[in-house]
């Protein structure tokens, strides 16, 4: 069978949408204009794009968006005074830290060190055993964008067998509980499963977050299932650098009844939802309605 294509480029852009209506009924309505901020420090490349790219998009949808860069040598004490100045401006609603920081920064308690009302990456410790305990909380970008996509795609997800391949704390745990919240039989797998091509094929829907290229075959997915690869990874094919997924997607696509194509599937999710964040964060913060559809 031919796998319907979920198309991450195309659903991020109607989020986007959503999100300039919801920002033009604040500012219209109340006079308020949701803020984020983005601290970057340092100059890798592939932090400066995706900060520059996270700033072109805010502006886009009619958010004001507060860049801070500061140079790789910056002091702890520095990055935390900064970060408590934007916990106490009114005018920022969201703080998101770029990471990965310089090595002499302590990233838990960068990250710690951020309100967690104002913490829309969703990786506050507060946010996280909020999540756990299915209470209302910021919930980290890439994990919502796959949630979103999975309800757009299924309707409800009540009773499906959900397996999450990876375990990291940005993207495989939050998935499960996400996936727990939709009442979903979530199973988390990784490297040390036992029959790991077993535990994948009896699922209706498989989230796959390890960072290993093409890890999972096409004869691992079970006819009809919905697989949602979150992998992003570069490699050398035909002389070429080309991006792939955790899933090898033409044989997955063979079996499977929808898939996210890698690149143009999670990827494009992320930046939206950090924004959805932005509102969700600046909504809260003024007790107004929440945006519907963009929360989890």
């Amino acid at each position: 069978m031919a796998a319907t294509l979920i198309d991450g480029k195309a659903f991020a852009a109607k989020v986007r949408g959503q999100v300039a209506e919801h920002v033009a009924r604040l500012k219209e309505q109340n006079g308020i204009t949701p803020g984020l901020a983005v601290v970057l420090v340092g100059e890798d490349p592939a932090s400066q794009v995706y900060v520059r790219s996270k700033g072109k998009q805010t502006v886009e949808v009619g958010m004001n968006s507060y860049e801070h860069k500061l140079e790789a040598d910056t002091s702890e004490a520095d990055l935390l005074a900064l970060i408590d100045q934007l916990n106490n401006d009114a005018s920022v609603h969201g703080i998101l830290v770029q990471l990965p920081l310089p090595k002499h920064l302590d990233e838990d308690l960068v990250i710690n060190s951020i309100a967690p009302e104002k913490d829309v990456d969703g990786f506050h410790i507060s946010n996280v055993g909020l999540l756990g305990t299915g209470q209302k909380s910021m919930v980290p970008c890439t994990p919502l964008g796959c949630l979103m996509m999975l309800r757009d795609h299924h309707g409800s997800l009540s009773g499906m067998d959900a397996v999450v391949i990876g375990r990291s704390n940005i993207v495989g745990k939050p998935m499960a509980q996400l996936l727990l919240g939709d009442s979903c039989t979530v199973t988390i797998a990784h490297s040390r499963t036992k029959d790991l091509p077993d535990v994948v094929r009896r699922a209706d829907i498989v989230v796959a977050a390890v960072g290993r290229p093409e890890m999972v075959p096409g004869d691992w997915i079970k006819e009809g299932a919905t697989v949602i690869d979150v992998g992003i990874n570069r490699i050398e094919r035909g002389g070429k650098n080309v991006l792939v997924g955790d899933v090898d997607f033409a044989s997955a696509a063979e079996r499977a009844g929808a898939i996210t194509p890698v690149p143009g599937g999670v990827g494009p999710m992320t930046i939206a939802c950090l924004l959805a964040n932005t509102v969700t964060a600046c909504c809260r913060a003024n007790n107004l309605a929440e945006p519907e559809g963009l929360t989890a």
